[in-house]
């Protein structure tokens, strides 16, 4: 089943004094580039939060936020008012000791000075991050479901694209008796304009059986068949298929480039052409498969 890259989760918890927002969103990458906006609070389980979303996730180009807010005024950052009056008295007595004006604005110099601000959101306990944390697993599991729809997509585009492109193999066949015929007729034509020259019938059959043989594409309608039977497999029975796939469409498509080359026939490089248009489209899908 094809797991789609994009992704996207988002829990919100609800605590007595806080209001805890996780997101997490996901877009295709080549390999897991893991971004996160985490709140001090819980900027020391960072690692922890990485690794675990490392091994749910593998590939992808991640964000996770989570932010904090404030249910009650308590729970806000707050002003240190006694710290203040500290920092102001000590500043005036040095002053009037030193002989150094004081400054003419005092609230950017206070407010600079270490502990002005108290944040009472600062500490966390086990039973807190515990909740935190399933929220987070949580999260993770919408995206996963996120990316698991967004797949069954794309498996549905593939299929189409895939039937398509096996359809428009069936169409060359007609043409294939057509093409010999007329290799035959232009070569008889081309010998008739010189009928006072004689020639070795044997040879002639040796050099029409060459160009038979070298316009043959057989081989890589088989190679074509069994290309698209194998992505359609992988797309079914494997999982974290993304990188398989693009192997095989890019097999898939020099057969196909292979084939308009050695068509030698206006209504088969039509068809090679429409082929092409139905696997461009697969491309462009398949960067974004897990």
């Amino acid at each position: 089943m094809i797991q789609s890259m994009t992704g996207f989760g988002m829990v919100t918890l609800e605590l007595p004094s806080k209001k805890i927002t996780i997101e997490i969103k996901s877009l295709n990458s080549k390999q897991l580039d893991l971004t996160s906006r985490i709140s001090p609070v819980y900027r020391e389980k960072e690692m922890q939060i990485r690794n675990e979303m490392l091994q749910a996730l593998e590939r992808g180009k991640t964000e996770v936020v989570i932010n904090v807010e404030g249910v009650d005024k308590e729970s806000f950052a707050r002003i240190n008012l006694s710290v203040i009056e500290s920092y102001y008295e000590q500043i005036k007595t040095l002053s009037e000791k030193l002989h150094i004006p004081v400054p003419v604005d005092w609230f950017p110099t206070l407010l600079r000075m270490p502990d002005v601000i108290k944040n009472n959101m600062t500490e966390t306990d086990e039973t807190e991050w515990e909740l935190v944390h399933n929220a987070i697993h949580e999260a993770i599991k919408q995206l996963i479901h996120f990316r698991m729809q967004e797949g069954a997509m794309l498996q549905n585009i593939f299929e189409q694209k895939i039937a398509n492109i096996t359809a428009l193999l069936a169409q060359i066949e007609p043409y294939e008796n057509e093409r010999v015929d007329k290799l035959k007729n232009r070569i008889s034509d081309n010998l008739k304009k010189f009928s006072d020259i004689e020639y070795d019938s044997g040879r002639f059959e040796q050099e029409l059986f060459y160009y038979i043989e070298k316009f043959d594409i057989n081989e890589e309608k088989t190679r074509l068949q069994n290309h698209l039977l194998y992505f359609t497999d992988t797309m079914h029975n494997e999982s974290s298929q993304g990188k398989k796939l693009g192997f095989i469409v890019q097999e898939i498509g020099r057969e196909i480039n292979t084939l308009g080359s050695k068509s030698n026939h206006v209504e088969i490089q039509k068809i090679v052409v429409r082929m092409k248009d139905e696997l461009e489209q697969i491309k462009e899908q398949v960067l974004n498969v897990l």
